[in-house]
């Protein structure tokens, strides 16, 4: 199916708006485009718009009439989008747009990210600005960038540009769910060097790859005991260390999606082959075993090459791989004050070791600052320990619930009312952009929301056609029923 025809979907504003913005590419850190975009979009609507100095793009829309003694409401989602792709797919996030389909009810792309995450949060503001006919109060439209790579934009946004008393975040991605808090993180970044041991015609070399995982958000999935790439080829490298000589790894890529694919050059002494081989295909059918529900399509590959002249000197290949063996990774507490919900974890969501350098990145995530700086601690420890230059960066904060919340009650009732169901009030583990925005402007009574959204981060990620319709409707009925003004 063509993305002619993702336009015909219901609703018809909101897909064609998506549709637009994924003919874009929007890599965090690489808005410009997209940034131009919007702002044109903004002012060729001839509503007032803004790019503050970091990127962000504001638009403002006057109150319908008979709504301009409701209080200012502001619409947020961020522009830019994850760029993950299947090995096997030939396509360059720099210059394609997202090509997409429909499959049993859902929108997905042909072995890419979607960018449904969160450009349907985009595209649904685009809608309410575009439209005659929906009723809402004043519009303050917040596009803010790099949200999926350290949140600069909603850190870099200063008081004074928003006049807004309510935040609606449009990033969330269960439609059954209203968010009211979240996770914050830090980025940990573990690097060193090391030596090369020069190697003669006595080894023979191997690539070891693992792929098939289904990686996926490293908050919002963490708790699924889904496989990591990276651990999963050191747990083999542990296995076979007096067998093999490291040349490199290439494992993981961006930070907030759990790895799917790692790969390895190794060397091994001729006669140590086969011992080689045999713990391979049992570490094969060990791991295969242990996730065969939850991850049906994991594959492991070995594969003979010409062999490298040198490989990672002995004392580093230890190091390298105690460490990683013993950095947490996963969930690592349980919150005690919300069943159910991940207090915090860790993904090490990058190993690189080549040429001499090694790079090990993870994000830490946490809902309580005190923990997140244990766990940040922890793994500081660990690298250290090793040997490596530890650097934590990006640090950014959690969103505290607040259950007495005035527009909560809002959107609670109304979503009984449009869906005779009550909504799940929940916290998540992903990191929303509302805890920044907060400090900056703490008098804000905010709230997140949105369609239902699968495989965020990775090209698995898909998007609910009939979830869309039921967000949007919900959205139109929450801009009718913003309070009045004090």
């Amino acid at each position: 199916m063509s993305n002619t025809e993702i336009r015909n979907q219901e609703p018809k504003t909101l897909w064609n708006h998506f549709a637009d913005i994924n003919a874009i590419p929007r890599a965090s850190k690489k808005e410009e485009r997209i940034i131009e975009f919007m702002s044109n979009f903004g002012k060729n609507l001839g509503l007032e718009t803004i790019v503050d100095p970091v990127g962000n793009v504001i638009i403002r829309k006057p109150a319908t009439k008979g709504m301009e003694n409701r209080k200012t409401v502001v619409l947020q989602s961020h522009l830019d989008m994850v760029h993950q792709k299947n090995t096997e797919t030939d396509f360059d996030f720099n210059t394609q747009g997202i090509e997409m389909f429909v499959e049993n009810g859902w929108v997905k792309a042909k072995g890419t990210t979607l960018g449904a995450d969160n450009g349907l949060g985009v595209a649904a503001i685009m809608s309410v600005l575009a439209s005659d006919t929906v009723e809402h109060p004043n519009i303050e439209a917040l596009f803010t960038i790099d949200e999926e790579t350290g949140m600069t934009g909603a850190q870099g946004l200063q008081p004074g540009y928003l006049n807004g008393e309510i935040l609606l975040n449009l990033d969330t991605e269960e439609d059954d769910e209203i968010d009211i808090g979240c996770a914050g993180g830090v980025d940990v970044t573990a690097t060193g060097i090391y030596s090369h041991t020069e190697l003669n015609s006595s080894f023979e070399g191997f690539e070891i790859r693992i792929s098939g995982l289904q990686g996926g958000h490293s908050g919002m999935d963490i708790d699924k005991g889904l496989g990591n790439a990276n651990k999963l080829m050191n747990g083999f490298l542990k296995k076979v260390a007096d067998l093999i000589e490291i040349n490199s790894i290439h494992g993981g890529g961006l930070r907030n999606a759990i790895p799917r694919e790692s790969e390895a050059i190794i060397l091994c002494v001729k006669e140590n082959v086969k011992a080689f081989q045999s713990a391979f295909s049992n570490y094969e059918t060990e791991i295969k075993s242990e996730y065969a529900e939850k991850e049906p399509e994991l594959a492991f590959s070995l594969n003979a090459i010409e062999s490298p002249l040198r490989a990672m000197d002995k004392g580093s290949k230890l190091k390298l791989i105690t460490s990683i063996d013993e950095a947490i990774n996963g969930v690592y507490k349980m919150s005690d004050e919300i069943p159910g919900l991940v207090e915090a974890s860790n993904n090490i969501a990058k190993v690189l070791v080549d040429q001499g350098d090694i790079q090990i990145l993870c994000l830490t995530r946490s809902s309580v600052e005190k923990t997140k700086e244990e766990v940040a601690d922890q793994l500081r420890t660990s690298f250290e320990k090793a040997g490596f230059g530890v650097k934590l960066s990006g640090s950014y904060p959690g969103w505290s619930p607040n259950r007495d919340s005035p527009i909560l009650k809002v959107l609670t009732d109304l979503y009984e009312q449009l869906f005779k169901s009550k909504p799940e009030v929940v916290a998540c583990h992903a990191g929303l952009e509302c805890g920044i925005l907060g400090t900056h402007y703490p008098d804000m009574d905010m709230i997140s929301f949105g369609p239902t959204i699968k495989g965020a981060h990775s090209p698995d990620e898909r998007a609910n056609i009939a979830s869309s319709q039921r967000f949007w409707n919900f959205l139109q009925e929450i801009l009718k029923n913003i309070p009045v003004r004090n």
